[in-house]
């Protein structure tokens, strides 16, 4: 494989794109479902807790600071039990991307091309995804470091000009729904923000230049997703409310339709679907190449390159076929696809851990007999 680092920087962007993803336009009535007026406390909670994910990965990241997360498995797990986890690892990525182009295709579907097949809109995330990926990791990076401005200023024109649409009537009485729900509601945001982040691992910190400031970076980056996440959370519920927050499958889109300014500035939905395209793009990117590399690394291949192009359609057939249909979609994702995400990105962590500790202890036993 070959020797690519990216800056402490540019990880961030990329990290920060990967914590929103999806998050910005479905999470706000996945929450308001569960906790109603309280889901902006329900996205705070679920950002704070999923601190300690990501600090689980940093601390098996400090151990095999060269080592991507498919070569830390096989590291500690062995040859082929590491190289079957690892499949399991790789075809998680796979599925989540191949879900990214359907939660895609569907928004464009409904909100703004009706009459263009989800075929034809897919192909086309599709083709720049694996133009990205065959252009390598800094490409992708370099991207990012400069989109992540633009997504910023974007977002904070949307923010502005939805301000005057507040009713704060709409988020009280404040913790009405109770603890108990509003952690639970919690979990969903938790998997896709930072749980679903154990692919960040196929580049951090192999691919980092600097591992102290990389680290850092992934603490911001998961914030300042998480910030905006909650942000939007808010703004829908008050805007919106939580009835209406949770009754719309694309709350925030909902929301930027709000907008009117005198009469003059308003309509400007696109807005807010460009900026969770532009999101949705970089997550899926970043699923696709651990996907593509993970695999590449299994097979013991010296380049990932001559898998992309198959491989991207194999995940655009899988886009069309993995969901019949958006309700079928919203059932999986908490049932099968909550607990396949937390038995990689929590469980398989904790087990290398475990492993890990128990070696080095075994290790040291066996020291002064030696």
């Amino acid at each position: 494989m070959q020797n690519i680092k990216i800056n402490a920087y540019q990880f961030l962007a990329l990290v920060t794109f990967f914590s929103m993803g999806t998050s910005i336009l479905i999470i706000p009535s996945v929450l308001a479902d569960g906790a109603k007026q309280d889901a902006w406390i329900a996205a705070i909670f679920g950002t704070l807790i999923g601190l300690i994910v990501i600090w689980l990965f940093c601390l098996i990241a400090q151990w095999f600071p060269n080592l991507t997360f498919i070569q830390i498995t096989e590291k500690i797990l062995g040859k082929w039990i590491g190289k079957a986890v690892s499949l399991l690892f790789v075809v998680m990525a796979f599925i989540y991307a191949a879900s990214l182009l359907f939660y895609s295709g569907t928004f464009l579907n409904i909100h703004l091309m009706p009459n263009t097949p989800m075929l034809a809109l897919n192909i086309l995330l599709a083709l720049v995804i694996v133009i990205g990926v065959r252009l390598g990791l800094e490409t992708i990076a370099r991207s990012a470091e400069i989109f992540i401005l633009i997504f910023f200023v974007l977002f904070i024109l949307l923010v502005f000009f939805i301000l005057p649409e507040i009713k704060l009537e709409n988020i009280q009485p404040i913790f009405e729904a109770g603890p108990l729900p509003i952690l639970q509601s919690s979990v969903s945001l938790i998997e896709v923000t930072a749980v679903d982040a154990v692919v960040l691992l196929m580049i951090f910190p192999a691919c980092i230049n600097n591992l102290k400031q990389g680290k850092k970076s992934f603490y911001i980056g998961y914030l300042i997703g998480g910030l905006v996440i909650i942000i939007l959370t808010f703004l829908s519920i008050a805007v919106l409310g939580s009835y209406s927050t949770a009754a719309e499958y694309h709350p925030s889109y909902e929301l930027a339709k709000r907008i009117n300014v005198g009469d003059f500035i308003q309509r400007i939905e696109a807005l807010m679907a460009g900026i969770w395209i532009l999101a949705l793009y970089f997550k899926t990117t970043i699923y696709f190449y651990a996907g593509v590399l993970g695999l590449a690394q299994i097979l013991n291949l010296k380049d990932y390159k001559p898998l992309i192009v198959p491989l991207g359609a194999i995940v655009v057939v899988l886009s069309l076929i993995l969901y019949p249909n958006i309700m079928y979609q919203k059932q999986w994702n908490a049932t099968i696809g909550i607990y396949y995400s937390y038995s990689i990105g929590v469980v398989l962590p904790l087990l290398l851990i475990v492993v890990n500790s128990i070696r080095k202890t075994h290790l040291k036993k066996e020291k002064p007999n030696n």
